[in-house]
């Protein structure tokens, strides 16, 4: 297997590197790993602004468009809460946790060996990103702005694209967690015993 390949959605352990006159080892890998999540990121940054802008331009507040019925509409909203409205009235206080996740992500990012960890994080980041943008930029100020808004599904409170990517990445998150799939690529539990059993069948295939 060679360095860029996948396995089971685990990264493999980079290949030890000479050591440079600075004493640090040359880690390709974990650069490429921080450049996919920064990547997916990106992505979800540039979907984000781009809905928010069209949300803002074309829709009017108090004038929901119907897409399907009243089951789903679209309505712009100025969120001063987290995602769905949560905490309103917070908005210094979600600004703050924010950046401390963003940092948190970026900084310990290169430890990262699954490429589904790598995935869930990257929406996370992304979302969080999204919306940090505009508790920065939007009115009524920095550290103050409100979020904009704008699909309503049901009775689910006014989301946007940021929320999704942050509820998705997160939902992943756990679901590797729980099935004990670890973020440097190491395997415990249901994820282990798994293993164990694949590597046991292809043991018994090939001394067939």
């Amino acid at each position: 297997m060679d360095d860029g390949e996948v396995d089971d959605g685990v990264m493999s352990e980079p290949t030890p590197r000479p050591v440079d006159e600075g004493g640090r080892a040359s880690r390709p890998k974990s650069r490429r790993v921080v450049w996919t999540l920064l990547g997916i990121a990106a992505t979800v940054i540039g979907l984000d602004l781009l809905t928010k802008t069209l949300a803002v331009n074309l829709l009017e507040p108090g004038e929901p468009v119907r897409i399907i019925g009243d089951a789903v509409t679209l309505r712009l909203v100025r969120n001063s809460g987290a995602a769905f409205s949560m905490a309103a009235g917070y908005t210094w206080v979600l600004t703050i946790v924010a950046l401390l996740v963003v940092i948190g992500i970026i900084r310990y990012s290169s430890r990262l060996r699954s490429a589904w960890w790598v995935l869930g994080l990257g929406l996370v980041l992304g979302g969080a990103m999204g919306n940090l943008a505009d508790r920065l930029f939007r009115a009524p100020g920095p550290l103050r702005g409100h979020v904009v808004d704008f699909v309503s599904v049901g009775w689910w409170p006014v989301f946007n694209v940021a929320d999704s990517a942050v509820v998705c990445g997160a939902v992943l998150l756990v679901v590797l967690s729980l099935l004990g799939f670890e973020y440097d690529g190491s395997r415990s539990g249901w994820a282990a015993r798994r293993q164990g059993h694949g590597d046991r069948s292809a043991a018994e295939d090939a001394d067939a």
